[in-house]
């Protein structure tokens, strides 16, 4: 059991991040969720009685781009593991929720923060393939707010202190199945990934300081 651990969670109640979730606590680590909203009786789920009934799990009711929600949910966590993503229509958010977040590390003394994004961020380390480069284009082309926020985000984290890992994703697979996988921090050569294996190399992100710093890509292969 991993009760000793309590993570804070941003985007548990996204489609990536119910899986996270259901991981971690199969593993037995303590939670600290942040929601944005309680389920209504429309959506609210087996899935979420669950959350709200186990005692790892601690619900925070907030908003990543509100940095006094983000400092109730850090308070006595030791890792922060964010899947969040961009709400359509919104504003952006990966760049406020980075800030946030290292701002109330800063103020608790949290090193671990992991974090995934999509292989259209580019690094120093890149060597990336056509395939790869055609992809990063038309996310760059398609959603240029997005994609600039998100290179805002890592900007962030190249300029802190702090033990990050931000994790490239291609197209996520919504499944429990896990299938072969890769790393690389130089190119992504796979086009899918599961969630299931997202939520397995997250979770060991924890305690493996292979990628420390470093933005890997994950695919399945």
């Amino acid at each position: 059991m991993n009760q000793n651990i309590k993570i804070a969670v941003l985007g548990g109640g996204g489609k990536t991040g119910k899986y996270l979730v259901d991981h971690l606590i199969e593993k037995g680590y303590s939670l600290k969720i942040l929601l944005r909203n309680l389920p209504n009786s429309e959506d609210t789920s087996e899935q979420f009685l669950l959350y709200f009934a186990n005692p790892l799990v601690e619900i925070v009711i907030g908003d990543a781009v509100n940095f006094e929600d983000i400092r109730v949910l850090l308070a006595d966590c030791q890792v922060i593991i964010s899947t969040i993503g961009q709400r359509p229509g919104e504003p952006m958010v990966a760049s406020m929720a980075t800030e946030n977040i290292l701002k109330a590390m800063k103020d608790y003394k949290i090193k671990r923060y992991i974090l995934v994004a999509g292989i259209n961020i580019d690094t120093p380390f890149d060597k990336k393939s056509e395939q790869t480069k055609a992809a990063t284009n038309w996310m760059k082309n398609t959603f240029p707010a997005i994609h600039e926020d998100r290179v805002k985000a890592y900007d962030c984290l190249t300029k802190s202190d702090v033990d990050w890992t931000l994790v490239r994703l291609p197209i996520i697979e919504y499944t429990d199945q896990s299938f072969p996988v890769e790393t690389s921090t130089e190119d992504c050569l796979g086009t899918k990934i599961s969630t299931k294996d997202i939520a397995l190399f997250l979770e060991a992100q924890i305690s493996d300081k292979t990628y420390l710093r470093t933005a890997p890509f994950l695919y399945n292969i």
